[in-house]
């Protein structure tokens, strides 16, 4: 392709992933499998419940029977009664515990008056009631969570259940950050004249963990071509690695020279999109690079569109753009340009509909304005102004907990 062109996002999102797999398989406890993907299906060992049991506290009993009923004895949860129940028993069960044979229904017991060993049923009994029957809630064999799948707490309980200790998951991708510049340094060292305080790579780093990869801090890469060269080979055997500066076409803007040295191919480094225009993409042998712009804002906003989706891929998931939500607009916006915007906003309920507010600067390098945001308002290149009042679509940062 011309690399001096801009792409779209969606064409560009498209080509970050085409060309990643999922990462390889381990067995992990259940007890550390929330949040992982799993990589195969993952099969019931046993029926559950193994067999009727009671769904309340009160009295197994025959429905038809005619009162009073003579109990026989008691089953607590893990103790079931041996024998079969007869005309006119009853035997005391709780909740779970085994429904005996013979018997086909549970009366509540505040629905029971009782004396010694005899009840009455105050309520009318019918066939099955309370009772959970044996494979109610999945059968030996079946398919509990699909392979592909981001395993949630409610799916652990589910994987318990089925009688699984270890299950299979894809490898938490290992991801590479590199930070390029004379003028940042790591927060807490001095900060020279000219400098800045490098944010870059804290930030990706939370959320790489919080897509589900595993970050690996590069140290801070000078601008110049040898010291940016072993940056990247120190991230060889990562799964990906993710620059930040040197992206655009300055005469400092050196990523792309150094690796280019380095067996870089390069797939593209403009997206009609703001921020973030100069990302670049691209591969060093088997090493997929993503490579963002130095400015803290757009470099986070690259990372949420590009990043996060191939951290996803790698994870086992399609890695699918993130779904955006309507809100209504509080202030009006103008038309836009030929490249997508990303608005930084605040939202907010009124009368259960969502409002979106944008800060009134969108400086790429305010940061204080992305960590106040609960969302990004998306405008597609040449949309028309919007009126206050007016629907847009908003992607919540705050609902992916980034």
């Amino acid at each position: 392709m011309d690399v001096a062109s801009m792409i779209s996002v969606e064409d560009a999102r498209a080509h970050v992933l085409a060309g990643l797999v999922p990462t390889a398989v381990e067995i992990v406890p259940l007890a550390e499998a929330a949040g992982r993907v799993t990589a195969a299906d993952i099969v019931s060992r046993l029926t559950h419940p193994p067999q009727d049991v009671s769904a309340m506290d009160g009295y197994a009993v025959r429905a038809a029977d005619a009162d009073p009923r003579v109990v026989v004895g008691a089953a607590p949860a893990g103790h079931p009664w041996a024998g079969t129940m007869a005309e006119g028993q009853a035997l005391r069960l709780f909740t779970g515990s085994v429904v005996p044979d013979g018997a086909d229904a549970v009366v509540l017991q505040e629905d029971v008056d009782r004396e010694g060993d005899r009840i009455v049923v105050r309520e009318t009994t019918t066939v099955g009631q309370h009772i959970r029957r044996a494979g109610q809630d999945f059968a030996a064999g079946q398919v509990l969570v699909a392979a592909g799948h981001l395993l949630s707490p409610r799916q652990i309980g589910l994987v318990a259940a089925g009688n699984h200790a270890w299950v299979p998951v894809h490898r938490r991708p290992m991801v590479a950050i590199l930070a390029t510049g004379d003028e940042i340094v790591l927060p807490g060292d001095p900060v020279p004249s000219g400098g800045i305080v490098s944010s870059n790579s804290h930030a990706l780093a939370g959320l790489v963990r919080a897509c589900g990869g595993v970050p690996m801090m590069l140290p801070i890469a000078a601008d110049d071509r040898a010291t940016i060269a072993a940056g990247a080979a120190a991230a060889q055997g990562c799964d990906l690695l993710v620059t930040t500066g040197g992206a655009s076409v300055g005469d400092h803007d050196l990523v792309a020279d150094a690796l280019s040295e380095q067996g870089l191919a390069l797939d593209f480094w403009k997206i009609a999109m703001r921020p973030g225009k100069p990302l670049m993409h691209g591969r060093i042998g088997r090493l997929p690079l993503l490579g963002l712009p130095g400015n803290p804002v757009s470099a986070y906003i690259c990372a949420v569109l590009f990043l996060k989706p191939a951290i996803e891929r790698l994870s086992g998931l399609p890695g699918a753009a993130s779904q955006p939500v309507s809100a209504v607009l509080t202030v009006g916006l103008k038309a836009n340009d030929h490249r997508a915007d990303h608005l930084r906003c605040t939202l907010t309920e009124a009368d259960g509909v969502l409002m979106a507010t944008p800060f009134k600067r969108q400086d790429s390098g305010m940061m204080r304005t992305l960590a106040a945001a609960d969302g990004v308002i998306l405008r597609a290149p040449h949309a028309p102004a919007v009126a206050a009042g007016e629907t847009v679509s908003v992607l919540r940062l705050d609902a992916m907990g980034l």
